[in-house]
């Protein structure tokens, strides 16, 4: 089992700079489909306080619920990245 975890949402071009940046780097990571109501989002709701995507969680470095696909997108880059 990876220790990332994506939330996201199919064709969500905020999801897809995401997945890039974790191909990328080559990182295995589970991902969770969300649906497409918001209000049915209670599973990335949970993690993160929000109902938006992209969201994850790396169990490794204590990071529970991190959103903004920038933020994402620089994290991966600093913790693993060369």
């Amino acid at each position: 089992m990876a220790n990332i975890t994506l939330y996201e949402l199919p064709g969500c071009p905020y999801c897809a700079k995401v997945i890039d940046k974790l191909d990328e780097l080559g990182l295995e990571y589970d991902s969770i489909e969300v649906p497409r109501a918001h209000g049915e989002r209670t599973d990335v709701e949970e993690v993160s306080g929000q109902t938006g995507v992209p969201v994850i969680v790396d169990e490794e470095h204590g990071v529970d619920g991190m959103a903004e696909s920038d933020d994402i997108v620089q994290y991966l880059e600093e913790t693993y990245g060369a």
